[in-house]
C-alpha cells in the first residue's frame, strides 16, 4: 500500500475554494491528508466547511511537513515546503502577452497541471527550456463536479446539451474587473433595456474584485427578470443559463465546456468559437441569433474545447493527485534546482511576516 502523505492548500482569493474542493475530495478518498493555509487577507475564511482544517503560521506548516503544496495563482515562495504544484486560477484568455501572463515563468513551481492541449504544448516547450520543472496535462480539476454530477459523460466525450423551446431562455452576464477590457460599465444602460423588453430571464456574476461602484449599480436592476448572484462556487450558475454574455473573461470558456454558446463584447482574442461583437445595439440581435444555436457555431465551439479542455470524465483531480505522486516518489527526478529567486521571495517574506 502506498505510503499516506500530506498536501497543503495555499490560498490568497475566494476563488480557491471552487478549485481546491474537488482535489481535497480525491485526497481524502485515497486516506491522505490536506490542510488549508492562508496567506493574506484577500481570501474569507467564512466559506471554510465544518471539516475543512487550516494551518496558522509557517511554524505549523514546518511541523506538518507537506509533501506537497497546490497553489491556483502564481506564487508559492521557496519558505514553504514540499513539491509546489501549479493548478492555475482560470483559463488562458489573453487579458495580457503570453510571456507576463498565462506562461509566465516565475520560478515558483515544480509541477504544472495543465488544462488542455492549447496550454499543454507551450508549457512543455518552456520546460524543456528551463528544465526545473516537470508539465502533465491533467485536466482542470475545478472542473471535475460540472461534468460528476450534472453531465455526468466519460472520457472525451464531450456534453449534448438540449434547449428548451418552453420556458424563457437565461441568459448570464458575466464580467471581468480589469477596467480597459470589462464590459459591465458599458453596458449597464442596454442591459436595463433589455431586462424590460425581452422575455428573458438574467443572471449577472462579476469577478470578486470587480468595482463596488458598478456591482452596486447591478444589484439595482434586481427584479423579478433579473438577479444579481454573489457567490464563491460560479459552478452551479453556469449550468442555469442558456447563452452568456461576457468579454475577455476567462468565466467564459468554462461556459463554452457545457457546448452552450457565448456572446463576447469587444473580446480581446475573438475566434469563430465565440459571437463576438463589438457595438452596444448588437447585443440584443447577438443574443436572440446565439439561442437559435447555429450549426456552424457549435461546430466551432466543439472542435475549440477539444483543444481548451478534452476532459469530460469528471477525473482531472485524479490525474493531478497522480501526477504530484509520482513527482513526490521521483524526489524531484532528473529536474534542475530551481532558481533562487531572491528578490521575489523576500518581497513574499515580508508579506508572510504575520504568519510567523
Amino acid at each position: 500500500m502506498d505510503k499516506k502523505k500530506k498536501y497543503l492548500f495555499y490560498v490568497g482569493h475566494n476563488y480557491s475554494f471552487a478549485i481546491l474542493r474537488p482535489l481535497q475530495a480525491e485526497i481524502l478518498r485515497q486516506g491522505h491528508q490536506v490542510r488549508w493555509f492562508f496567506r493574506g487577507k484577500d481570501a474569507n475564511q467564512d466559506y471554510l466547511l465544518a471539516n475543512e482544517k487550516t494551518l496558522e503560521t509557517i511554524r505549523d506548516i514546518y511541523r506538518y511537513k507537506p509533501d506537497a503544496v497546490f497553489a491556483p495563482g502564481n506564487i508559492i515562495p521557496s519558505i514553504i515546503p514540499g513539491i509546489k504544484v501549479a493548478l492555475f486560477h482560470g483559463f488562458n484568455v489573453g487579458k495580457r502577452s503570453d510571456e507576463k501572463g498565462h506562461f509566465n515563468i516565475r520560478g515558483w513551481f515544480d509541477l504544472y497541471c495543465t488544462q488542455g492541449p492549447n496550454t499543454t504544448e507551450k508549457f512543455q516547450q518552456l520546460a524543456q527550456k528551463h528544465g526545473f520543472f516537470n508539465v502533465v496535462e491533467t485536466g482542470w480539476c475545478m472542473l471535475d463536479p460540472l461534468f460528476n454530477s450534472s453531465l455526468n459523460h466519460s472520457h472525451n466525450k464531450q456534453p449534448q446539451q438540449n434547449v428548451s423551446a418552453d420556458k424563457p431562455k437565461t441568459v448570464l452576464m458575466c464580467s471581468t474587473f480589469t477596467p480597459r477590457l470589462s464590459c459591465a460599465h458599458v453596458l449597464y444602460d442596454k442591459i436595463r433595456e433589455l431586462r424590460d423588453t425581452q422575455d428573458w430571464r438574467w443572471l449577472i456574476q462579476f469577478h470578486p474584485k470587480m468595482d463596488k461602484d458598478v456591482v452596486s449599480r447591478f444589484k439595482g436592476l434586481q427584479n423579478d427578470k433579473l438577479t444579481f448572484v454573489e457567490t464563491d462556487d460560479v459552478l452551479p450558475l453556469l449550468s442555469r443559463a442558456d447563452v452568456m454574455l461576457c468579454d475577455t473573461s476567462s468565466i467564459l470558456l468554462m461556459f463554452l465546456l457545457q457546448n452552450r454558446p457565448v456572446v463576447t463584447f469587444r473580446n480581446n482574442r475573438p475566434g469563430d468559437h465565440l459571437f463576438n461583437i463589438t457595438e452596444i445595439d448588437e447585443v440584443g440581435p447577438a443574443i436572440e441569433q446565439a439561442l437559435t444555436r447555429p450549426d456552424s457555431l457549435m461546430h466551432n465551439i466543439a472542435a475549440f474545447n477539444q483543444q481548451l479542455h478534452p476532459y469530460y470524465d469528471g477525473q482531472s483531480s485524479q490525474r493531478v493527485l497522480k501526477a504530484t505522486n509520482e513527482l513526490i516518489d521521483s524526489k524531484r527526478g532528473n529536474l534542475k534546482r530551481k532558481p533562487l529567486n531572491v528578490i521575489n521571495n523576500v518581497k513574499q517574506l515580508y508579506k508572510l511576516m504575520k504568519k510567523f
